[in-house]
């Protein structure tokens, strides 16, 4: 199986600066996203710590571990260098007045011969698109979903709720942050989005699943799925990654090694 990747950001209709920030390693099966938060440009700086460090410290160990080390040493490895991304958005936090606060949610996707190891923290997204159904794998870290998870809301009442942006976890923010990390199996025609809530709070499940379906070129998706949140007013900055695994005859990027087929 092979792997194609793409990403693009987008200030949206609102914001002047963009506070999200992604990155990818092709190489290794390495995708980052994350939305910064904080005053000045403190967010932008969070989450580009974030994605610089995560790229070039979990992709190098990647690089040097080859596809013979187990899940487990993956998982070990992506939560140690959350970690240490955690302890440097931090300490610049507390050692710089103008980054004082600042933080920002995760979206980590490391694809392994046994499947997908996904790590999140906070409010952006990863979402799955199998044949025609798509399936949200990530659940949010914030009050709203704390609120639903209760039954105090309504999934309708949610969207017109005030704490939409509340996140109850995001990197960076305390000295320790829990990455949640679970696995799961990996099929040829999988289409795999990572985003920002700047397009999850805009768009709706069924559109996302409509405008993935319609554009089966992934720079043609992106755009198609910035576009579509603009139209719903670009609130905040949007951030997406897709990746797509395709059978080997039909993917652009070539993978060294075939993806497995393990239980989800």
């Amino acid at each position: 199986m092979t792997l194609e990747f793409f990403s693009a950001t987008d200030t949206g209709r609102v914001r002047s600066n963009n506070e999200d920030s992604v990155a990818v390693d092709e190489r290794v099966g390495l995708a980052v996203l994350a939305d910064g938060m904080g005053g000045y440009n403190a967010g932008e700086v969070a989450s580009q710590m974030l994605t610089s460090f995560i790229r070039n410290e979990l992709g190098r160990w990647l690089q040097e571990a080859g596809d013979r080390v187990s899940g487990q040493d993956v998982r070990r490895a992506m939560d140690i260098c959350v970690d240490n991304a955690n302890r440097a958005i931090f300490n610049a936090a507390n050692t710089n007045p103008r980054y004082a606060g600042m933080g920002t949610t995760l979206v980590l996707a490391v694809f392994r011969p046994q499947g997908l190891l996904l790590g999140h923290v906070g409010d952006s997204r990863a979402y799955r698109l199998r044949g025609s159904q798509l399936m949200q794998l990530t659940r949010d870290h914030s009050l709203l979903q704390e609120q639903l998870d209760a039954g105090l809301l309504t999934p309708e009442e949610a969207v017109f709720s005030n704490n939409r942006n509340l996140v109850t976890r995001a990197v960076g923010v305390e000295d320790t942050v829990m990455l949640e990390l679970h696995e799961h199996e990996v099929q040829p025609g999988d289409l795999y989005l990572l985003c920002s809530d700047g397009l999850s709070d805009m768009i709706d499940e069924l559109s996302l699943q409509q405008l993935l379906q319609s554009h089966p070129d992934l720079p043609e998706a992106s755009q198609a799925l910035i576009d579509a949140a603009n139209d719903m007013g670009g609130k905040d900055n949007i951030a997406v990654v897709l990746i797509r695994a395709e059978s080997r005859t039909k993917a652009r990027v070539w993978w060294p090694f075939s993806l497995g087929s393990g239980r989800r």
